[in-house]
């Protein structure tokens, strides 16, 4: 496969990088911020899963881990997976979150664009829970 079109999209969080991750790291927190996961996620084992559109999806989460990854690799209901690379890395006293967004096979730059969209939205949702202290 030919390397994928990407995008990085972030945003600055006057909030500690590692009670960020905290909130983050837990996929029961995802609904809050993540419009995408909005009806939930469900516990199956190691995976967890999230209904959608397009039929169930499953979603494997990086382990705890010490350095803010809080990577998911999503597979639809097709089969396809989709690798989301999500970092938290201290910014100062605040935090940094970036989501790495791939262009996928067959996706228009309208949709493209679109997904950027609502993932820099999503981002907006998750500063405005860590500011605000509705994390806790």
């Amino acid at each position: 496969m030919a390397t994928l079109e990407a995008k990085i999209i972030h945003t600055t969080i006057a909030r500690d990088w590692r009670e960020v991750y905290a909130f983050m790291a837990k996929p029961e927190n995802m609904p809050r911020w993540a419009s995408g996961l909005s009806s939930g996620l469900t516990r199956d084992g190691e995976v967890w899963l999230a209904p959608g559109p397009l039929g169930q999806a499953r979603v494997r989460f990086a382990p705890a881990n010490d350095f803010g990854v809080v990577d998911h690799l999503v597979t639809l209901a097709d089969g396809t997976e989709v690798h989301n690379a999500l970092r938290v890395v201290p910014n100062g006293n605040g935090s940094e979150v970036m989501f790495t967004l791939l262009r996928q096979p067959g996706m228009s730059a309208e949709q493209f664009a679109g997904d950027a969209g609502w993932v820099a939205k999503d981002l907006a949702t998750l500063k405005s829970i860590m500011e605000s202290g509705k994390d806790r």
